[in-house]
């Protein structure tokens, strides 16, 4: 009955089950690379820097979720606080940490005889079944492939996300202790662009540098393009940061408002 009764708890059960999903949901879709210049009916750019050839933006699913993730943490961290931002960040990456260990039990399971050859029907023309063994000729291989992400971009992931989120905590607290209630648009995306800038090169230094042995000025440029597309989207999404608080601050009145945000500026 506490959480349909106050609203600061119910707001705070809502913006954390968003963080969580959106953090776990954006890990995972990961795996896959699309072309963000083709997606806008463009041909990819060929551009260099530090050396490297060929270069584009060719980024992994969760860019589009991670600026969200990182929003949703200045949004958390001016009603809640440190403390909830902790919470929730800890939090996610244990949730994180659980999903890979299930994964790795799963991919493991030996599969039922029918199990790889489930997504071709027998009644489908010869042509059709063909096409679907050159797309995906195993369905235990995919799942494999899709679901088995290696240990160092577990690793990887994990500390760059942590790093980044108390990175964001700090520069989100410091700036609002400079300027105080106004220009919610500087520590919001000031500090989402700074925590940004750390997680797009620990990650691929830690998973593709270290765990991968690739060149140092690969990861720079490969850190470079990622980082812009991350910087352009924090941009972007910094007026949905106004929307965000009026309608928060509408659920729960003047008054509360206040106080959760006060508070959430104490130490700790």
């Amino acid at each position: 009955m506490y959480l349909v009764n106050n609203k600061a708890a119910r707001l705070f059960l809502i913006l954390g089950s968003f963080f969580l999903a959106n953090a776990l949901i954006a890990e995972f879709i990961g795996v896959k690379i699309f072309s963000l210049e083709r997606t806008f009916g463009f041909q990819p750019l060929q551009w260099s820097l530090f050396g490297q050839e060929g270069l584009s933006f060719n980024l992994t699913t969760g860019v589009l979720l991670w600026p969200v993730v990182f929003i949703m943490t200045d949004i958390i961290n001016e009603y809640f606080g440190r403390k909830g931002v902790r919470l929730l960040s800890y939090l996610a990456a244990g949730m994180i940490l659980y999903a890979f260990l299930m994964f790795s039990f799963g991919i493991r399971l030996p599969p039922a005889d029918f199990w790889p050859t489930s997504h071709i029907q027998p009644d489908w023309p010869i042509e059709q079944q063909d096409l679907m063994r050159s797309e995906v000729g195993n369905y235990n291989a995919a799942f494999r492939l899709v679901f088995g992400q290696g240990l160092w971009i577990i690793v990887g992931s994990l500390i760059a996300f942590l790093l980044g989120q108390l990175i964001d905590v700090f520069t989100f607290h410091w700036i609002k202790e400079q300027t105080g209630e106004k220009w919610i648009w500087l520590r919001a995306t000031g500090s989402t662009l700074i925590s940004q800038f750390i997680d797009s090169f620990v990650v691929l230094f830690v998973a593709f540098y270290i765990g991968a042995g690739w060149d140092f000025r690969l990861v720079l440029a490969i850190g470079v393009v990622n980082y812009i597309y991350k910087f352009a989207a924090a941009v972007a999404m910094t007026p949905l940061l106004y929307l965000a608080h009026d309608v928060i601050d509408g659920f729960l009145g003047k008054e509360l408002a206040e106080e959760l945000k006060n508070t959430a500026m104490q130490k700790g």
